[in-house]
């Protein structure tokens, strides 16, 4: 075996988790794919035996270009108010340990909206840090601040998140027996039903992207959620149960395609988030063989 696949090996190793770092910084798939691509690239370029820590060495590789995507993405993004679903994760509920190893290393859809809304530099600090145990004296240069600096950036950011992203409930059959009841209540029109399985600060997040303007919303409140009834019920047929990110999800699909990816929030045994991606153009990229194994 040669230098250069001892390299590959070596790089292969870390994949996983600079994809996991580069999901959670750009809420897409394909960006994370693009990043993590781009760290190759640059590290069969590069003299390793200079390089003392590798996974730490790429990180700050897949780090830096993450965190140009995102400056790149705010200035191409005309409304920033505009509804924006990340893409989902999706994943059989009885898949065994590869669905497993999804739920463990997991982060939510409506947490992922949150990190939407943040800086890029917080986001890359509340990321690094928070979520990977990167110390900020490692963070500080990425971001040409201090460690101060970062710190302060990561701290802004999680309390945003903590006021914005509940903590889903631990227990998956908790969670899918709530959303088993949503989508029974749907399918029956029994509004009170509805209500009775939503927080009462519920936010539904529906993403259609270009093709399907109509459908790209936000709707807060129980009852205002529990009016799309007759929306739900239609999709509740076609409702196939999954984990979406790690939590109880649904996948709705006619014969031929994909319609929309639900994901649920559950929290304390309601449903606090619902996020909906219907884009048919972000759907179809998807890989749902998972699902059909």
């Amino acid at each position: 075996m040669d230098e250069r696949d001892l390299l590959t090996g070596r790089f292969e190793e870390h994949r996983p988790r600079l994809r996991a770092v580069a999901y959670r910084m750009l809420g897409s798939l394909s960006e994370a794919d693009d990043a993590v691509q781009e760290a190759w690239l640059r590290l069969d370029r590069t003299d390793t035996g200079e390089v003392e820590n590798l996974g730490a060495w790429l990180t700050t590789v897949v780090a830096r270009v993450s965190l140009n995507m995102l400056r790149s993405r705010g200035t191409r993004r005309e409304d920033p108010l505009d509804v924006h679903v990340p893409d989902p994760v999706l994943a059989p509920e009885d898949g065994g340990p590869e669905s497993e190893a999804v739920l463990a290393d997991s982060v939510g859809l409506a947490l992922l909206v949150v990190l939407d809304t943040l800086g890029p530099a917080e986001r890359v600090a509340f990321v690094l840090h928070d979520m990977f145990g990167v110390p900020f004296d490692e963070i500080a240069p990425m971001l040409d601040r201090t460690p101060a600096a970062a710190r302060q950036l990561a701290s802004r950011a999680r309390r945003r998140v903590r006021g914005q992203a509940p903590v889903p409930d631990a227990d998956m059959s908790r969670q899918r027996s709530v959303v088993n009841a949503f989508f029974a209540a749907a399918r029956d029109g029994d509004f009170e039903g509805l209500v009775a399985v939503l927080h009462p600060d519920i936010v539904l997040r529906s993403d259609g992207g270009d093709a399907l303007p109509r459908q790209t919303l936000t709707i807060t409140g129980a009852r205002e959620v529990a009016s799309q009834a007759t929306t739900f019920g239609r999709l509740s047929p076609l409702a196939r149960p999954a984990l979406v990110n790690g939590a109880a999800g649904a996948l709705v699909a006619g014969r031929d395609r994909p319609i929309a990816v639900m994901g649920f929030t559950v929290v304390d045994g309601r449903i606090a988030a619902i996020d909906v991606l219907a884009d048919p153009e972000r759907l179809a990229l998807l890989d749902l063989t998972p699902l059909d194994e």
